[in-house]
């Protein structure tokens, strides 16, 4: 049996937050891997065109999803539903990072409606 091993590039996209990495991208779904630095967060949002399924694969997530705030571990996982406002935060002195796998029609980085920011793009 042949292994084969992917050897493609990804590119990191730096943000205030710190960054992340797109691994795959077809029509219909997107799969990210996402890297919040310690006392950062995201902005708090919501997309009109995609829903997203959120898995924790290093250190501990402070996720916000509607009206609730939860506290999320390695292998973890939260489902957020399109037009529903959420957040990643970090709340601890280690990075934080996700997989997230995004699901829609269109998955453009402008489908982000920012409610609130800590870096002035609300």
């Amino acid at each position: 049996m042949t292994t084969h091993l992917r050897t493609e590039t990804i590119e990191r996209i730096e943000r205030p937050w710190g960054w992340y990495e797109t691994s795959s991208e077809v029509p219909g779904n997107k799969v990210k891997r996402i890297c919040v630095l310690p006392g950062q967060q995201l902005s708090l949002q919501k997309h009109h065109q995609r829903a997203e399924h959120w898995v924790v694969v290093r250190g501990s997530a402070c996720i916000t999803v509607g009206e609730h705030q939860l506290t999320l571990g390695v292998g973890e996982h939260v489902d957020i539903a399109v037009d529903e406002v959420h957040r990643l935060a970090n709340l601890t002195a280690e990075p934080v990072e996700i997989v997230e796998v995004q699901f829609g029609s269109y998955l453009g980085e402008d489908d982000i409606v920012r409610l609130s920011d800590d870096y002035g793009r609300a």
